[in-house]
């Protein structure tokens, strides 16, 4: 094949009006059926972020928009491999239409979604959402917010924990102070400048790391030179040096890949462990994997997003800052379960002015008749504002103590408020109100009970009713074609990066399959 200009875009030719398969293939491609509807799509798209990851110059290419047709309708086949789709390239007449008989590798086809896919992915799945607003079956105004835990491609049992780094790692800073205190008590003048105490240069009540541990070693090294004959010191440094350092600077690369997570796996380190409904050990065993977040509207994937945390609460506001970066702007009305309901998200939704349909944790409970008799629910109690005290059910006053503020990860901060009971002495309902041994205490966050009823409101007219139960048959549905239908449990991917891509083209293989069925 001959070479093209470098300055150009090269790819190997491919036209789908003028196919490379014989014309008597094409009667076997029925006018319905799915692969018309991937083509049909994928030909309208914009792909144009596609072609710009192509800089031309070697050996012509397959053509990207031929590489994402065969991807995207291979997902919807429950083909994930990359062995796979280039073995149904080569026997499967839906691939050879789609593929103009092309029949690019495994490298190839790997190549191209782990890499070319790279950092478009958003803007390919964009390109499907234009297009289902266009003919109508989107209109953003409906947004089911919901999750699911997807396995990663990890080993079950190559887990770091956070905890355990933290206590390992105290460990040995306790060891090198010691080793370090020992080695300081043998030199007279030493002793004499800083006495029982830590060397300038360790930091006194400062805490050790590799750094200063290493600046550390480099000055018993020198003192050795001088007196080679001391074998204490000569055994200090190398402990120091074989073992410590090596330890320190492990501890160190682990608190930096958990960066706050609780865990992480040791063959792919983006993969937190989490509790998996798929409990392969039977006894609540985490497993290594990725939170999955999706929003639907009439059962088209709106919205998508990758998480490491396990909560959903978490993982709102990030979702929807994507979903606005892709979309332009945050759907109408988000419905979602209780999981998101935090006084932290009802706030960035109200901000955004978005109509909150959000379960609160206690919402169903509160609806029921056990509840609102229940008087020694805080809920139930009389409010004076006023005075700011509460009054419990034998009349005795609630009063102020204090206010504490607590910050979230993304630094929101919550307020809440502490109230006293005057004098729980002689009360003949103690025993059932409280188990504490003193006065009743509550803890009341205002602005959250203000959100609260405002949902409550929202959940309970019509309108709210309805998506209500629509919620339940909105992103369950998706769910359980990928998930079910699919038999898509667990990632082929590693990192977090392809991960993405990996349900970015899940998505969109689903978009296009429901889009061949209505």
């Amino acid at each position: 094949m001959k070479r093209k200009n470098h300055n150009k875009k090269t790819f190997i030719e491919y036209n789908m009006n003028q196919t490379m398969l014989p014309l008597s293939f094409d009667v076997f491609i029925p006018e319905n059926h799915l692969v018309r509807v991937v083509n049909s799509a994928i030909e309208r798209m914009n792909i144009e972020p596609l072609l710009e990851k192509y800089k031309g110059g070697g050996r012509s290419s397959y053509h990207p928009k031929m590489m994402l047709k065969v991807i995207v309708y291979a997902y919807t086949q429950r083909i994930y491999s990359s062995r796979r789709i280039a073995k149904a390239l080569r026997e499967n007449i839906y691939f050879m239409w789609l593929s103009g008989n092309n029949k690019p590798d495994f490298r190839t086809i790997n190549r191209f979604r782990s890499e070319i896919m790279k950092d478009v992915i958003d803007e390919v799945f964009a390109s499907v959402l234009e297009l289902l607003i266009e003919e109508g079956y989107v209109k953003l105004e409906n947004y089911f917010l919901d999750g699911t835990k997807i396995e990663a491609n990890a080993n079950k049992y190559s887990f770091v924990w956070r905890k355990a780094t933290k206590k390992y790692k105290a460990r040995l800073r306790a060891k090198i102070n010691e080793l370090l205190k020992e080695i300081e008590k043998t030199n007279e003048e030493e002793n004499r400048l800083y006495g029982d105490n830590d060397l300038e240069e360790m930091g006194e009540g400062k805490e050790i790391d590799s750094k200063k541990l290493e600046e550390k070693i480099k000055e018993l090294e020198e003192r050795l030179e001088k007196n080679s004959k001391n074998k204490k010191l000569k055994k200090t440094i190398k402990e120091l040096k074989t073992k410590c350092l090596p330890r320190m600077k492990k501890y160190e690369q682990q608190e930096e890949i958990l960066n706050g997570r609780n865990s992480y796996s040791k063959t792919d380190t983006d993969a937190t462990f989490m509790r998996m409904k798929e409990d392969h050990m039977k006894n609540g065993q985490l497993k290594p994997a990725y939170n999955v977040q999706i929003g639907t509207e009439n059962q088209f994937v709106v919205g998508y997003s990758i998480h490491q945390r396990p909560a959903d609460s978490r993982c709102l506001i990030p979702h929807l800052e994507k979903v606005k970066e892709v979309t332009g702007k945050i759907p109408e009305n988000v419905i979602a379960d209780s999981g998101y309901g935090s006084e932290e998200n009802y706030d960035y939704l109200e901000k955004a002015n978005t109509n909150i349909y959000v379960k609160y944790n206690t919402f169903h409970k509160e609806q029921k008749k056990k509840f609102k008799n229940d008087i020694f629910k805080v809920e139930n109690w009389p409010y004076d504002k006023e005075n700011d005290e509460f009054i419990c059910p034998v009349q005795r006053r609630l009063i102020y103590c204090k206010t504490k503020e607590i910050k979230t990860e993304n630094g929101y901060t919550k307020q809440i408020r502490y109230y006293k009971c005057e004098n729980c002495d002689g009360c003949e309902l103690k025993e059932n109100c409280t188990k504490a041994k003193g006065d009743r205490v509550i803890r009341i966050n205002f602005k959250l009970r203000e959100y609260k009823q405002k949902v409550k409101e929202n959940l309970c007219s019509d309108k709210g009713m309805k998506l209500r139960s629509q919620r339940a048959i909105e992103a369950e549905s998706v769910f359980g074609r990928i998930k079910g239908n699919w038999s898509f449990r667990r990632f082929l991917l590693r990192g977090l990066e392809k991960v993405k891509i990996e349900w970015g083209l899940l998505c969109i293989a689903h978009n296009l399959a429901k889009l061949a069925t209505v």
